[in-house]
């Protein structure tokens, strides 16, 4: 698929970013011995067979370079895929190597990850953990029973996203993020090729649509989906989608109080692998492109960029402006202008799930937010640094807002 130059490197960049398992026990040699930790582990979803967990490894002693967690599983779970750090496992021990990006640990510093896994009839949370070979006292928080689907709540990673300014605000950041905001747009006019020039942002889409956002689902998969997990993944999107737009509300004269997401489609190989027969949303059979499922050309905003749907079926009321692309055995994520791909085992795991983040992450490069892989803002960690946390942080947020700044005159605002 063709797509400007900054969206096609973000795509490249996630999928490092959460970057997955390799087998056997790693051999990475830690810098630093940390002389106290402390290891947050919490059961994200649970389902007949599976779950994922989000783990946060916080160090309480001298700064670190390098930071190995290392657990014991006591119901034979097994890892089956990681994202921010690489996770192995012999027999009923796993090791939990950082990224690249997330080693360096200074006091009070903390590393996010998490990993999907199987289960049996018993989850239990680990008993113990060290971070490089020192046993971490700083306390565990548990899980829910593991025969409920019901996903604990996500332990917050940083400080939650302010509150919404009034209505008459214009753009008045916290005074401690200013230069931070300033030297990330700033990196994004010098590295973006068409940073003002390019028209299919997650903005212009709403914008098209006077307040609103059309999917189409890409089932890329042969798995088959029953009319529950239809409405769990349409109910998720929605929700997630909703924790972006809902920053905007009363800032800045942005317009609209709520972005409604439809799903008018989906994509799959075979119609059969879809367990419902009502015609709530359009169904795509068999058109192939990118060796997955597509939705029909004539009604995608990515071949229409004009707005206008002459070919589409129903009309512009059938449109659809992102995909979510989901994709059997898929590890990390993609982004762009023409929506988001992640593992469909993964976002089907998390789908009741307060907060998907790796999803969360790549709607935010939809509306043209950057990664953070060779360079960092001077502000703590914040979701668009793919494995620093796993929600909208205050950060995130104004870096949202500051888009908006920017691009809120080409709609006359």
């Amino acid at each position: 698929m063709q797509k400007l130059s900054e969206f096609r490197r973000t795509m490249i960049a996630c999928i490092v970013a959460f970057a997955i398992v390799a087998t056997g026990v790693a051999t990475a040699a830690i810098a630093n011995a940390v002389v106290g930790c402390r290891v947050t582990y919490k059961v994200a979803s649970q389902w007949d067979s599976g779950f994922t967990a989000d783990v946060q490894v916080t160090n309480l002693g001298d700064a670190v370079t390098a930071w190995q967690l290392t657990f014991d599983f006591a119901a034979g779970q097994k890892v089956s895929q990681a994202w921010n750090a690489t996770v192995t496992q012999s027999g009923s021990r796993v090791q939990a190597n950082n990224a690249t990006y997330n080693g360096a640990l200074a006091t009070g510093g903390s590393a996010a990850f998490g990993f999907q896994g199987t289960s049996g009839s018993s989850n239990p949370v680990p008993s113990a953990f060290t971070v490089n070979g020192t046993n971490c006292t700083g306390g565990v928080i548990g899980t829910p029973s593991p025969t409920t689907s019901a996903p604990a709540t996500t332990p917050p990673m940083t400080t939650p996203p302010a509150t919404t300014p009034p209505s008459s605000s214009g753009w008045n950041p916290p005074s401690n993020l200013v230069t931070a905001l300033d030297q990330v747009w700033q990196h994004q006019e010098s590295t973006y090729s068409n940073l003002y020039g390019f028209k299919n942002y997650g903005w212009d889409q709403i914008f098209a649509n006077k307040g609103s956002l059309n999917y189409c689902v890409r089932w890329d998969s042969s798995a088959h989906v029953t009319v529950t997990q239809r409405d769990a993944i349409h109910a998720a999107l929605k929700r997630q989608v909703k924790k972006w737009t809902d920053v905007m509300v009363g800032h800045n004269s942005w317009p609209y109080t709520d972005v409604p997401v439809k799903i008018v489609g989906w994509a799959v190989r075979d119609r059969a692998q879809l367990e419902w027969t009502d015609t709530s949303v359009d169904i795509y059979v068999n058109n192939i492109r990118e060796d997955a499922p597509q939705c029909g050309e004539p009604c995608g905003r990515f071949f229409n960029q004009s707005g206008n749907y002459p070919n589409c079926p129903g009309g512009i009321a059938h449109h659809y402006d992102q995909s979510l692309w989901l994709t059997a055995g898929f590890s990390g994520g993609a982004g762009g202008d023409w929506g988001q791909r992640v593992g469909s085992e993964y976002f089907l795991g998390a789908v009741n799930s307060d907060n998907i983040h790796i999803f969360l992450h790549e709607v935010g490069h939809t509306f043209g937010l950057d990664d953070f892989y060779d360079w960092s803002p001077d502000v703590g960690g914040f979701l668009m640094k793919a494995g620093s946390a796993t929600q909208i942080t205050e950060f995130d947020a104004w870096m949202l807002r500051d888009w908006w700044r920017h691009l809120k005159s080409r709609y006359g605002y």
